[in-house]
């Protein structure tokens, strides 16, 4: 073969299945039962997670020059770099052509569209869409009576393990003052709402400049509800500089 003959390989590249994400990592946010379009890394390994479950399929193009491995919640996917060899000199090809891949996380199927790009490795996070959520919640209520979900759902808060099926949403800016309550100020802490059970919950962090000695039946007020179902506090009294917990589950959504 003349010295000026090109020969090409792809360049192998082991997936290790306890290899650590990258400390440059970013995270992407997707949902299932539509196309996600990413950019992933085409020289560094990305980390695929499927949240409260196991990946149980990847399917992509074979023909392309991709390895992925997989294994339990996690996978792996790199492109992989081709080398060209021209009489001892080398230089490489990263890939640029965008691939699709159909992955398998709890029973539902996330479509992502990558268009590999020069930066750091990429996690992507498959989150659980509403159907997800509700049967999760389904699984993990279904079993109480009304009474024990609101107790269920007040522990999660008050001792900060809400589950992943939960989902957070934006809580209400500002200070909260009650007519009941001329004293105190509300700031509402977080809010979640629970796909499937036909309940929300916040929380709020109570304080008084003064103090206050505190009446759970004191937050019966439409401004934290209009179908309160539960209030919980996690102290009667505060002293000026301290804040009390609240804890308000709802029927529906919060206000």
């Amino acid at each position: 073969m003349s010295s000026l003959a090109k020969s090409a390989r792809p360049s192998l590249m082991l997936l290790a299945l306890s290899l650590a994400a990258p400390a440059a990592a970013q995270s992407i946010m997707v949902l299932p039962d539509q196309t996600s379009t990413i950019r992933l890394s085409n020289r560094d390994i990305n980390h695929v997670i499927c949240s409260g479950g196991e990946i149980e399929d990847v399917r992509f193009s074979a023909e392309k020059a991709i390895a992925v491995e997989r294994a339990g919640s996690d996978a792996w996917i790199k492109f992989l770099v081709r080398e060209i060899d021209d009489a001892g000199m080398v230089t490489r090809s990263f890939v640029t052509v965008p691939s699709e891949f159909f992955i398998t996380c709890n029973g539902a199927v996330y479509a992502l569209y990558a268009e590999p790009s020069d930066i750091p490795a990429q996690t992507v996070m498959l989150q659980p869409g509403a159907p997800q959520r509700a049967r999760a919640n389904e699984e993990l209520l279904g079993p109480l009576v009304e009474e024990e979900r609101a107790v269920s759902i007040t522990l999660s808060m008050l001792q900060d393990r809400i589950p992943a099926s939960f989902t957070s949403v934006a809580p209400r800016s500002g200070p909260i003052r009650l007519a009941t309550l001329p004293g105190a100020t509300l700031e509402e802490r977080r809010r979640i709402e629970i796909d499937g059970s036909g309940l929300s919950a916040s929380e709020y962090l109570v304080s008084a400049a003064g103090g206050a000695q505190l009446d759970e039946r004191g937050f019966l007020d439409g401004a934290l509800g209009a179908n309160i179902f539960a209030i919980t506090l996690d102290r009667g009294n505060i002293e000026a500089g301290e804040a009390a917990r609240l804890i308000v589950v709802r029927r529906g959504a919060g206000q």
